[in-house]
């Protein structure tokens, strides 16, 4: 899995395409893709889009449910997402909820996934880099300053 967040039109797909060598045609629609498509997709553009329409369509919980599913039978998927935890607390009950859920399946799919990009400005920086051997995540600031920890590797 590769995870691709920012703020809005901040170049999120642009990018996704140019580091995984898909095509504008390999992204679903997250404003208008089925469960099924994502299931067996590529790719999916506005990642938080699909969680805010599955939210009002059904129960938070049966969201839960897909996403652990998805992760598991789709864990190639590619996720471009607009970060949404950023400025004000919405007043709306369902947007702080809506809110709050974006950023907690994104956690998850950073969890799982090998490379992690945020995009600022149409430049895609990465976040964090996932080593097979086990999870070793080095920010880029850490790296910089020569200082990268590996935390939690597997011989």
């Amino acid at each position: 899995m590769k995870v691709f967040v920012g703020g809005a039109f901040q170049g999120k797909k642009k990018a996704a395409m140019e580091k995984t060598g898909l095509c504008e045609t390999d992204f679903l629609d997250g404003e208008t893709c089925t469960k099924e498509e994502l299931l067996t997709g590529k790719a999916v553009n506005h990642f938080h889009s699909y969680i805010r329409r599955a939210l009002k369509e059904e129960r938070e919980g049966a969201l839960d449910a897909f996403v652990q599913e998805l992760f598991r039978k789709n864990p190639d998927l590619v996720i471009v997402s607009t970060e949404l935890g950023y400025g004000i607390v919405p007043i709306d009950a369902f947007d702080r909820l809506y809110r709050e859920k974006v950023g907690r399946i994104l956690c998850k799919a950073v969890e799982q996934a090998e490379e992690v990009y945020r995009v600022v400005a149409g430049i895609p920086v990465a976040a964090g880099i996932l080593v097979a051997t086990g999870i070793a995540v080095a920010t880029v600031n850490q790296e910089i300053a020569g200082t990268a920890r590996t935390e939690g590797v597997q011989g």
